[in-house]
């Protein structure tokens, strides 16, 4: 079963996507910060909505839930067991664990505990897709707000390690800047350089930059290259110590003044 991907402009610059089974014309929703757009969009393809899947509690993911309730008042929302437990999420209505299985148009999706940007952080990883929220943006990552910088290494150590043509789709439209930061660290990279003039061209163009894959993110993402020579030699250069947890830490510390 092959399942598609409608990727929806939210807020600023954020993305919301509904996850499609055309056989069937029924849809999950990924982190709806608004509900309007992405109304609109299951009218504009006549889709029927089965459930919501939350990566992580953050308002610009979670602001759309009440209003989609609203108009689909039996919806499923799904969100870490951690929120669940917190209370994080308005209206969830079931927590899933590390490990579990959530299914959609036959496609079975793994529940990946990627804690760090918040300690509740979930990647929905199916059908060759990976659902990371705010954790793993392509050619960056997110801020440590409420993990550790070795929990957050860890948790993209989990993300880099899935099969390389998995997709990712993240919750923002960071790609150019962050690898404008990426030439910053590794300022003679050719694959890093050539991937941001494609990005820029993109964006001019008006178009997304997701989904991109796992081998796309490590020839050009310093947040998973922690074991290059080139990126070890930027965080030396800032005081880094010899251990990888180090290393990240002063890679997405230079990132946050960026």
């Amino acid at each position: 079963m092959t399942l598609e991907v409608l990727t929806i402009p939210l807020l600023r610059d954020n993305y919301g996507y509904l996850i499609v089974d055309r056989e069937t014309q029924r849809a999950v929703a990924i982190d709806p910060s608004a509900h309007e757009p992405v109304i609109d969009v299951l009218e504009r393809e006549r889709l029927s909505l089965d459930a919501i899947w939350c990566t992580h509690h953050h308002w610009d993911h979670v602001g759309g839930i009440p209003g989609l309730l609203a108009r689909f008042p039996d919806l499923a929302v799904l969100g870490s067991a951690h929120d669940a437990t917190s209370g994080n999420i308005e209206r969830q209505t079931r927590g899933v664990a590390d490990g579990e299985v959530v299914e959609h148009g036959g496609v079975r999706f793994e529940v990946l505990a990627i804690p760090g940007h918040t300690l509740g952080a979930i990647a929905y990883v199916g059908g060759g897709m990976a659902f990371t929220g705010d954790t793993l943006f392509l050619g960056g990552c997110g801020r440590v707000f409420e993990g550790t910088m070795p929990i957050m290494r860890a948790s993209l150590a989990r993300l880099r390690a899935l099969p390389p043509d998995t997709r990712i789709y993240c919750g923002h439209e960071y790609t150019k800047r962050n690898l404008e930061f990426a030439r910053v660290v590794e300022p003679n990279d050719a694959a890093i350089a050539a991937r941001l003039e494609a990005v820029i061209a993109t964006r001019e163009e008006g178009r997304v930059t997701v989904p991109a894959t796992i081998a796309e993110e490590l020839a050009t993402n310093p947040f998973l290259r922690w074991d290059s020579i080139a990126v070890r030699a930027y965080a030396k250069s800032r005081g880094a110590a010899e251990s990888e947890d180090d290393v990240f830490a002063r890679i997405r510390e230079a990132k946050d003044s960026f």
